[in-house]
């Protein structure tokens, strides 16, 4: 079983993430980390036993770090498979996508490229903005947090791949800040739909 468990995600969450895995296996030692600075001091030197656990962060894990963890490092991604990269919520709402949801997978030096391990999948609310999208992918990913945490905790063994497979293109926080442009010749519904998607 893991000896030590480095949380990457905010300090909020950490607060609440970590007494979750404790609760498997107390003698675990579980440390947050906000920051690629944080993240790679806590990883200096490396040691056996370490895991990574990624939930909602916009942090790059470096290859250096993950080739240092003796398995796969987790990522929470706030998007499903057909939304890879960041602020995807934006963009699903823009698109009309009927459906959304978020995805663990294992982290890779290629930004949401990793395998696959676990995918919630929910249905986007009728007329829903991107913050109502945001809160039920939060609370998605709490939820499969709780579902792994045992997993996380206990168990050295990798994760079996759920057999979702990544797709679609990497949307980036440049192409969302673009989209909420407004052009003086846009027709009145393109600037509504823009502003309930990006605000």
């Amino acid at each position: 079983m893991p000896h030590e468990i480095i949380l990457l995600t905010g300090e909020l969450e950490a607060c609440h993430l970590a007494p979750i895995l404790n609760a498997h296996a107390p003698n675990v030692s579980v440390i947050g980390v906000t920051s690629g600075q944080e993240l790679c001091a806590a990883c200096d030197p490396p040691a056996p036993g370490r895991r990574l656990i990624g939930f909602c962060t916009d942090v790059i894990v470096p290859a250096t770090v993950l080739n240092s963890l003796a398995g796969p490092a987790y990522n929470f991604h706030p998007g499903p498979p057909e939304y890879p990269g960041s602020q995807v919520a934006f963009f699903a709402v823009y698109e009309g996508a009927a459906e959304f949801g978020v995805t663990v997978h294992e982290m890779a030096p290629t930004v949401d490229s990793g395998t696959i391990v676990a995918v919630k999948r929910f249905p986007v609310p009728l007329a829903g903005k991107f913050m109502d999208l945001e809160v039920l992918a939060y609370n998605a990913m709490l939820a499969l947090f709780n579902e792994l945490a045992l997993h996380f905790a206990t168990d050295d063994a990798p994760l079996p791949a759920s057999g979702d497979a990544w797709s679609g293109p990497v949307r980036t926080k440049a192409m969302a800040d673009a989209y909420r442009v407004i052009e003086a010749d846009m027709e009145e519904e393109e600037i509504a739909k823009r502003y309930r998607a990006f605000g």
